[in-house]
């Protein structure tokens, strides 16, 4: 008799359970009504002294330091790190491949190199970092949750498996996906479902919601997602870190598996793989370290430069004047949840006072209000039959998400294919107003702007072959640009809080910025407080569509408590391919904002603090 796909499932989580060391298994199980297990590891007994001190008291970027000289090894790093994985996976089902022998093997490996050379073999020499499943790592699956990838592994790793190899990490597990990698919960049939530690009744995000709860649980120093809707965001929202999508082509992305058919990317929207970790300089940590890997040489597709050719010093970035943020409170689609509208408002007050930050609000709803359609028809553009044809081999059936939201369907013709990129092309092509500050409609500060003629007649609009050829050159008199051009965007990661389990409502926030191909970067600010609960909808605030009436469901008729002491992040956004000026962007947010983090805190020591 075959096996049917619930078999292969059973024999696919035994296999995980066998690969945790029978003396880091919990001796009991938290009650079920314990709702935070965060704390739990600290706890429990299994990790010593000194290695709790590793997982809470370092972040990446502290560790590499000491790994380099020589005050930690690799060995014990590797170790602290594995049994903590082992125990937050206990406790929140985040692990789908465990390789704990092979990772403390190439730890020994790694300290006997310094030992014998007295030089790290990389800027990540030693340092434990874990994977989404989507990674391809030699010897074990890449199955992203479908019973037919199953018990088929890789044979050759993908690109960014071999760079962080390089430059001297040390990999040691992989973690749990949403089935088809599209959803907004992290549960498939092969694995299960990924709980929040933070509290179990809310989502932990998808698509990288192992990722989020690993990294949370302090079993992961530093974690790598994906992104193509949101899927490093969202988990970083809802575990309270910090995540970083870049633009295609930052970090190598070849050798992935996406449920899809080689190529189909191409046609419509392209994801791109980022750091999830516990603090900012940490993502610039793995940035750098990519980057100046050169993984160009191993993989076509990404952009040549070093990290600090990249710097915002080369991009108008200036330590001397303040940063000019635009606040977007609204896409037009979903309008924020009373919390949600509440943290921007006390964002902008906050900045307000900020000799480092010169704020203004946007409204940009002409421009992202119809991203939404288009971004949605651009990711299903091969129509998902392939999704569907993988879980008809086994006979698996989709997941209430998928089954609710996605229908297999023919591909989108070349007509079709073509005229979605032309309206993307456009919508970036008028995006392009926003960041120079002409969106804004400001008026000159001194002297006429360079299209305006003397006589202070409007321009003509365009340019006639009479004049084009002293296009762009100064006129007689001196002038200066109409507005200033705005560093970043913050706005909303999402127009709720952390959701409930299955209730994560909208994707337009995150999604648009994969379609405009821009990085896009989440900042912890502070917990949801019970006086947020007590927040009311406007009487006169109607709401402007299906997707907003779902979205204040999760306000109206909701018990609000669910919410408090989850997360409240938001998201910063700059132009293309200028992942270094988020960076330092959001570190100067970062700084001005901390008096909205005073006082907060969650479990697992320093480093959780928001």
């Amino acid at each position: 008799m075959p096996e049917t796909w619930q078999d292969v499932a059973k024999r696919k989580q035994d296999e995980r359970t066998l690969n945790i060391p029978k003396e880091w298994l919990l001796s009991s199980k938290p009650s079920p009504n314990l709702n935070a297990v965060i704390d739990v590891p600290r706890r429990c007994g299994i990790l010593h002294e000194n290695e709790l001190a590793i997982t809470e008291k370092y972040d990446a970027t502290d560790l590499v330091r000491k790994l380099a000289n020589r005050e930690l090894s690799s060995e014990e790093v590797v170790t602290a790190f594995c049994k903590r994985a082992a125990i937050a996976h206990q406790l929140t089902n985040c692990l789908t491949e465990i390789f704990f022998p092979l990772a403390l093997s190439r730890a020994r490996a790694l300290d006997k190199h310094i030992q014998q050379y007295g030089t790290p073999v990389g800027p990540l020499h030693g340092l434990p970092i874990s994977l989404k499943d989507t990674f391809a790592v030699p010897g074990f699956d890449t199955s992203v949750g479908i019973t037919s990838l199953t018990f088929s592994p890789a044979s050759q790793p993908s690109t960014l498996v071999i760079t962080l190899l390089n430059a001297g990490a040390v990999l040691y597990c992989k973690t749990n996906i949403p089935q088809t990698l599209m959803a907004m919960d992290s549960v498939n049939r092969v694995f299960g479902r990924t709980l929040n530690p933070l509290n179990k009744s809310l989502t932990p995000g998808g698509s990288s919601g192992g990722e989020g709860a690993l990294v949370a649980m302090k079993g992961s120093v530093l974690g790598v997602g994906t992104d193509i809707g949101g899927s490093i965001r969202v988990p970083a929202m809802c575990n309270g870190l910090y995540g970083i999508k870049p633009s295609v082509g930052r970090v190598p992305y070849g050798g992935q598996e996406n449920a899809a058919l080689s190529g189909s990317g191409r046609t419509g929207l392209q994801a791109s793989a980022g750091p999830i970790a516990t603090t900012l300089r940490d993502c610039g940590l793995f940035f750098k370290s990519v980057v100046d890997s050169e993984p160009w040489r191993i993989d076509a597709d990404v952009v040549t430069g070093s990290w600090t050719s990249s710097d915002p010093s080369s991009q108008g970035f200036s330590n001397s004047e303040p940063l000019r943020i635009g606040i977007m409170h609204t896409d037009g689609v979903t309008t924020p949840l009373p919390p949600i509208s509440r943290l921007l408002n006390q964002i902008t007050e906050t900045l307000r006072s900020s000799s480092k930050v010169e704020s203004v609000d946007l409204d940009l709803i002409s421009l992202t209000k119809p991203l939404q359609s288009l971004t949605n028809n651009l990711l299903y553009t091969d129509g998902g039959q392939h999704k569907f044809d993988l879980l008809s081999r086994t006979g698996e059936p989709a997941i209430p998400w998928v089954s609710q939201r996605m229908k297999p369907s023919p591909p989108k013709t070349l007509e079709q294919t073509r005229e979605l990129h032309a309206r993307r092309e456009k919508a970036a092509a008028d995006f392009l107003s926003v960041w120079s500050g002409a969106h804004l409609g400001l008026a000159p500060e001194s002297s006429p702007s360079r299209d305006t003629p003397n006589d202070g007649t409007p321009a003509a609009a365009g340019v006639t072959a009479a004049t084009w050829i002293n296009q762009g050159l100064p006129s007689s008199s001196t002038s200066t640009p109409t507005t200033k051009p705005l560093d970043a965007i913050i706005c909303p990661v999402a127009p709720h809080p952390v959701p409930p389990i299955e209730r994560w409502n909208a994707t337009g926030y995150t999604a648009m910025w994969v379609l405009l191909d821009y990085p896009a970067g989440v900042i912890p600010i502070r917990f949801f407080r019970a006086a947020d609960t007590k927040l009311e909808i406007p009487a006169e605030q109607q709401a402007i569509g299906s997707w907003d009436r779902e979205n204040r469901k999760l306000w109206e008729g909701m018990d609000r408590s669910v919410y408090v002491g989850s997360p409240l992040s938001v998201q910063v956004v700059v132009p293309r391919l200028q992942e270094a000026k988020l960076v330092r962007v959001m570190g100067v947010l970062e700084e001005a904002l901390a008096s909205l983090r005073e006082g907060e805190r969650g479990g697992g020591g320093e480093r959780s603090k928001l």
